[in-house]
C-alpha cells in the first residue's frame, strides 16, 4: 500500500476519533458545585436550576458545611415569639428583591408574634448612666447633628437647615470633612470615626460662646451628656456596619454604599421563609448538609488530561470527612471571615493558593462581629403582662469607659451597647445589639454572668426619682417599670464570631480598602488574561459570591442575593444559556 495512502487513512481515523471524543465530552454535563446554602448560594442554585434555556444542561449540587440551610439567616423562637438570630431587616422596600419575594409568598403577616420592632415608632427614653433622662431639645440637637454628619459622609443631599440655636448642620459637616483632610487625612485613609468626632468638635466650637459649660445633672455636665449621647449613635452605627471601631471604617467608601428607598421592616414569618422559598424548587438531594469543604484544588495552568474518555474536571473538592468531589465549576459563597482564615499561612483552603490580587483584597477588607442578645423579662408583680406593658424603649448614654465618674459595677462589655428595648409593643422579650470586642465577649459569658451584667446596667438607668437636664424632677416609674420590679429569667444570644462556618457577621470597607477590593474578590479564577483558549486553561473554575463581593450592597441579604444571580448568569452566559 502506498505510503501516502496509509498516511491519509491514519489521518482520517485520527480525526474521526477526535470528533468522537469531542462528542462524548459535549454529551457530558458540566458539574457545578455551590459551596454554602445561604442567600447567595441558594439564589445561584435557584437561578441555574429554573432557567428554561439551561434545563437539564448542568449537573448541579449545593454543599453546606452546617446542618441547616440559611447561612447567616437563622430564624428561631424565644418566649413564644419568632425572632432572628442573624439577618433581621429588609433594608428599604423600594426595589428590594427580598421584599418582593416576601410579598409573593405572603411572609409579611403572621399570627405568631414576631420581632417586628414596632417599638421604634414610639418616643425612646434617652437616659444617662445614673438615671438622668436627657432633655428632648438636647437629644434632638445631637441626633440631628449625627444624622447630618452620616448623610454627608454617605454623599446624600442635605437640606441647609438650622436648629433652634441657629446652627447650619450641613456647614458643620463640610467643615469637619475639610479639617480632617487638612490634618493629614489622605484619600483612602480617612475614617468615618475621625470625621464624626471632628463634626462633634465643630459643633462645640459653634455653641461654646452661647452655651458655655451649662450644668446638667449630678456628675454630668451638658457637654458630657452631649458626648455620651453622640457616642450612643456611634454605637448604633457600629452595629449597622459591623465595624467594631468606626476609626477603621473608610470615609470615602461610605458615599458608594447604596440603600433602597422606603421603610426598613422585618419579616413576620421569618427571614428563613425567603430561604425556604428559594430552596423549594430544588429537587431532593441537590442540597447536601454536613458537607464541610476542607480544601479546594484548582488548575491555574493548563494541564488537561483524560479519564475514561472524558476530560478531567479541573476542580477537586476535599471534604473534612475525607471524601472528594470533582467539578467543572465551583461557586464559593463562604463568608469573608472564612476566606480571611482560608488565606492564612497554615490554612491550605486553596491549592494552589489564591493569586495575590485576591488575597490582598481579602486582607484589606473589613469583616466584623455583631451579636444579638434576647432577654425574657418576668415581673415581680402578679400581673404578668405589666412588665411588657411598661418597659420603655431605653436608649443608654454611658460615661466614658475610663471615666472615674462611671458606675464601676457595670461590666465593660455593656458600655458600648446603645439600647435595650422590647421586640414589639408590650412584649416581655427585650433585645440588645453588640458589636466588636463586646460582641465577642458576650459569646463567652455564661447566662448567669450575662443576666447579672444586664440587670446591673438596667438598675443604673431605671432609677427614681430622676431629673431631666434643665427640667423638673419626676418619677420614671410613673408609667414605666422601676429597676427593682424587673427580673430577667432567661437569655438567648447569637454567636457569629466563634462559629467556624462564619467567623463573624458581615463585611465593611475598612480604611485602606475600597470598592475595587470587593470587585477583585468577585473576580472568577483563573483570572482572564487575553482569552482562555490561548492559555489552554479551563475557565471559570472558581467563582465567588456573597455579600462581601457586592460593591454597593455589601453587608445585606439583598447584596448576597444579587451576587448569587451575578454568578449564575456568568455561568449561563458561558454556556450560551443567556437568561438574565
Amino acid at each position: 500500500m502506498p505510503q501516502n495512502l496509509v498516511s491519509s487513512i491514519l489521518l482520517t481515523l485520527t480525526r474521526v476519533f477526535a470528533v468522537s471524543v469531542r462528542a462524548t465530552m459535549v454529551a457530558k454535563k458540566p458539574r457545578i458545585v455551590i459551596i454554602g446554602a445561604g442567600m447567595a448560594g441558594l439564589t445561584a442554585a435557584n437561578k441555574l436550576y429554573t432557567s428554561a434555556s439551561s434545563k437539564d444542561s448542568f449537573e448541579l449540587c449545593v454543599v453546606e458545611g452546617g446542618n441547616r440551610i440559611g447561612g447567616r439567616i437563622n430564624t428561631s423562637e424565644f418566649g413564644g415569639n419568632r425572632i432572628e438570630m442573624g439577618a433581621t431587616w429588609i433594608h428599604g422596600i423600594g426595589g428590594s428583591p427580598v421584599h418582593k419575594i416576601a410579598q409573593e409568598i405572603n411572609s409579611l403577616e403572621s399570627e405568631q408574634p414576631w420581632e417586628c420592632m414596632d417599638g421604634f415608632l414610639d418616643e425612646p427614653k434617652t437616659i444617662a448612666e445614673g438615671g438622668c433622662e436627657l432633655n428632648p431639645s438636647l437629644v434632638k440637637s445631637i441626633s440631628t447633628l449625627f444624622k447630618n454628619l452620616m448623610d454627608f459622609a454617605q454623599g446624600k443631599l442635605i437640606e441647609r437647615s438650622e436648629n433652634s440655636e441657629g446652627l447650619d448642620f450641613h456647614r458643620l459637616a463640610a467643615k469637619a470633612s475639610k479639617i480632617c483632610k487638612s490634618n493629614g487625612g489622605v484619600p483612602g485613609k480617612l475614617s468615618v470615626g475621625a470625621f464624626l468626632r471632628q463634626g462633634l468638635d465643630a459643633y462645640w466650637d459653634s455653641v461654646k460662646d452661647e452655651e458655655g459649660e451649662t450644668k446638667g445633672f449630678g456628675n454630668w455636665s451638658r457637654k458630657l451628656l452631649e458626648e455620651a449621647h453622640f457616642a450612643m449613635h456611634e454605637n448604633v452605627q457600629r452595629t449597622y456596619t459591623s465595624a467594631g471601631d468606626l476609626l477603621t471604617l473608610d470615609f470615602d467608601a461610605e458615599s458608594e454604599y447604596q440603600m433602597f428607598p422606603g421603610e426598613e421592616i422585618t419579616i413576620a414569618k421569618g427571614y428563613l421563609s425567603i430561604i425556604e422559598s428559594l430552596a423549594s424548587v430544588l429537587p431532593k438531594g441537590l442540597i447536601q448538609l454536613g458537607r464541610k469543604v476542607a480544601r479546594i484544588e484548582w488548575q491555574p495552568e493548563a494541564q488537561q488530561s483524560m479519564e475514561n474518555g472524558y476530560a478531567n474536571r479541573p476542580v477537586k473538592l476535599h471534604f473534612s470527612d475525607g471524601s472528594v468531589m470533582c467539578a467543572d465549576h465551583v461557586v464559593v459563597t463562604v463568608s469573608l471571615g472564612v476566606l480571611k482564615a482560608g488565606i492564612g499561612q497554615d490554612s491550605g483552603m486553596f491549592s494552589p493558593p489564591l493569586p495575590s490580587f485576591k488575597t490582598e483584597a481579602i486582607s484589606r477588607l473589613g469583616f466584623g462581629v455583631v451579636n444579638k442578645l434576647f432577654l425574657q423579662l418576668s415581673s415581680t408583680h402578679d400581673d404578668k403582662d405589666e412588665v411588657g406593658n411598661k418597659f420603655p424603649f431605653l436608649q443608654m448614654a454611658f460615661h466614658r469607659t475610663e471615666s472615674e465618674l462611671r458606675n464601676k459595677k457595670i461590666p465593660w462589655w455593656m458600655r458600648r451597647t446603645a439600647s435595650i428595648c422590647p421586640i414589639y409593643k408590650n412584649s416581655s422579650v427585650l433585645l440588645s445589639w453588640f458589636a466588636g470586642k463586646e460582641a465577642v465577649e458576650l459569646e463567652s459569658l455564661s447566662d448567669e454572668d450575662t443576666i447579672n451584667g444586664v440587670s446591673t446596667t438596667i438598675s443604673s438607668f431605671l432609677q427614681a426619682p430622676q431629673k431631666q437636664v434643665n427640667g423638673n424632677s419626676h418619677e420614671l416609674s410613673n408609667g414605666n417599670l422601676s429597676a427593682n420590679e424587673i427580673k430577667i429569667s432567661k437569655v438567648l444570644k447569637s454567636k457569629w464570631g466563634n462559629d467556624p462556618l462564619f467567623l463573624g457577621s458581615y463585611s465593611y470597607i475598612a480604611v485602606g480598602s475600597g470598592g475595587d477590593d470587593m470587585d477583585s474578590l468577585a473576580e472568577p479564577l483563573p483570572a482572564k488574561i487575553g482569552n482562555y483558549e490561548s492559555a489552554g486553561c479551563p475557565p471559570l473554575q472558581i467563582l465567588f459570591a456573597g455579600e462581601a463581593t457586592h460593591r454597593t450592597h455589601y453587608s445585606t441579604t439583598h447584596g448576597a442575593y444579587f451576587s448569587g444571580l451575578r454568578e449564575a448568569n456568568r455561568l449561563l452566559q458561558h454556556y450560551h444559556c443567556v437568561e438574565i
